[in-house]
């Protein structure tokens, strides 16, 4: 348990019993410190399982899940632009298969679920992880269900049909969704992917950071800037580099984290900017639909993660992300959905603030197509 430390057995169980507080999973630190090399890392196929050490499975991974290892583009023409020295993208729009950072936490909890037996997953989604459940879960042959909000852009829903789930649309926002979905979680013996799974999916978005580091040459960057929805992706970036350190893989971290958020659903980044550890709900109102959770799981983590790595949090208008994304595409290539907008945007405010020293290394996470 992350509040009160409570040990529970590796089960499909999400939150601690006697506290309510959320649950997280650990690791013989020690025990992969005398296996886990540079080498061996080095020495596997370029997937996510690489890392299997550092993730919670049993054994080999299921082999249909090759996500992950995604490119670390050295954004030099943006770079110029902005005028900072050493800008890089660490580019999840182009993860296989459904094309954002979900795949990685999808085929975690998926090769979980079959170590618990399931035979059907379900997952409350903003877009980009009904994708994910909705292609890796065929490809596994689960039963599937997709519960969304029906204002969900119309090329989301019709990217996740194309699988042929059984697709739900909830008439609220996406906080609604996961509420009925945790009902339905406790009703039903489905595997919730971002609910009874959670501790173990989570855990997938450490592979995003594991390749940062490698990617660079077995070091952290300067300032990585992660766009915040749950919070769980800047918490477990984080933690990758930390986990790195502690096995021995890198020697220091020295990383400041930032988070970025769209104005009309910032919840973590108001948290941060008020200095206050209270993220308080909103109603998200906003363009970049898959960043739009008014009550993130995870954000009074988030914005420990600030405090502890020094760094800061950014909002951007709907106009900003679109700019962004305009930006990013002429300059670098990569044409990105609303929350690489959001990003770029962010990083862009926090560079002329001067939270963002123009003489680092910076790498900007891009999540999604």
């Amino acid at each position: 348990c992350r509040e009160c430390d409570r040990e529970y057995p590796v089960d499909p169980i999400y939150v601690c019993e006697f506290c309510f507080g959320p649950l997280e999973v650990v690791y013989d630190y020690e025990k992969i410190k005398q296996s886990l090399t540079r080498d061996k890392i080095q020495s596997r196929p370029h997937n996510l399982w690489r890392y299997r050490e550092l993730l919670p499975i049993d054994g080999e991974p299921f082999d249909a899940f090759h996500s992950g290892f995604t490119p670390l583009v050295k954004a030099d023409n943006l770079a110029k632009l902005l005028g900072v020295k050493e800008l890089y993208i660490k580019d999840d729009s182009v993860s296989h298969p459904t094309l954002s950072f979900k795949d990685r936490v999808v085929a975690v909890a998926l090769a979980k679920a079959r170590e618990f037996n399931f035979d059907t997953v379900a997952c409350a989604s903003t877009g980009n992880l009904a994708h994910a459940v909705s292609a890796q879960g065929a490809r596994a042959g689960f039963k599937r269900f997709i519960f969304i909000p029906a204002s969900l852009e119309y090329s989301k829903i019709i990217a996740s049909l194309a699988y042929e789930p059984n697709l739900i649309a909830v008439d609220g926002n996406y906080d609604e969704v996961n509420r009925l979905c945790s009902e339905v979680a406790n009703k039903y013996h489905w595997a919730f992917v971002n609910i009874n799974i959670r501790p173990f999916y989570a855990e997938g978005s450490k592979t995003h950071g594991f390749e940062i580091v490698e990617q660079l040459g077995w070091r952290t960057p300067d300032n990585v800037v992660v766009p915040c929805a749950s919070g769980s992706l800047i918490t477990k970036v984080w933690k990758s580099f930390k986990e790195m350190k502690e096995i021995g893989l890198i020697e220091e971290v020295n990383t400041k984290v930032f988070a970025a958020q769209a104005t009309g659903c910032s919840p973590i980044v108001a948290a941060i900017k008020q200095g206050i550890d209270i993220v308080k709900p909103v109603k998200p109102n906003t363009i970049a639909k898959s960043l739009a959770i008014g009550n993130p799981a995870d954000g009074f983590y988030a914005t420990q993660v600030i405090k502890e790595s020094k760094g800061f949090g950014e909002d951007v208008s709907d106009g900003e992300i679109i700019d962004a994304m305009k930006l990013l595409a002429k300059t670098e290539g990569i044409f990105t959905e609303t929350a690489g907008g959001v990003t770029l945007a962010s990083a862009i405010k926090l560079i002329k603030a001067g939270y963002i020293k123009k003489d680092g290394l910076t790498v900007l996470c891009i999540t999604g197509n």
